[in-house]
């Protein structure tokens, strides 16, 4: 049985969904950190009242999970979102189909995701 790899567009498809992943959990980790530690500077809480504070971390994080419900397999179209955590999984556990293309593997290295 030989491995079957993702053409060159298939692998531009998912390496261009690594890097948006990647870059918006960069955002919003510091976005996060940015809110949590200046909340009550900005207004944003107080110690009876987080309502705002909840609303713009719930508007930080989803993304995030729209993000991972999008990812497919740019082979079989199977979603495949969460067996990814930040960055594309292996293989897709549907078919079997490689993640990464056949030249980038036959080169000997791995491509920068940038």
């Amino acid at each position: 049985m030989s491995a079957r790899y993702l053409t060159s567009e298939q692998d531009a498809q998912l390496r261009r969904w690594e890097r948006w992943n990647r870059n918006y959990f960069v955002f919003a980790f510091v976005a996060l950190i940015v809110v949590l530690v200046f909340s009550s500077q900005l207004g944003l809480s107080s110690g009876d009242d987080w309502g705002s504070l909840g609303v713009l971390l719930a508007l930080l994080v989803a993304p995030i999970v729209v993000l991972q419900l999008r990812l497919r397999c740019p082979a079989c179209g199977v979603k495949i979102g969460w067996q990814a955590k930040l960055m594309a999984p292996d293989q897709c556990k549907s078919c079997g189909v490689f993640l990464r293309s056949k030249n980038c593997q036959s080169k000997g290295k791995m491509r920068s995701p940038m």
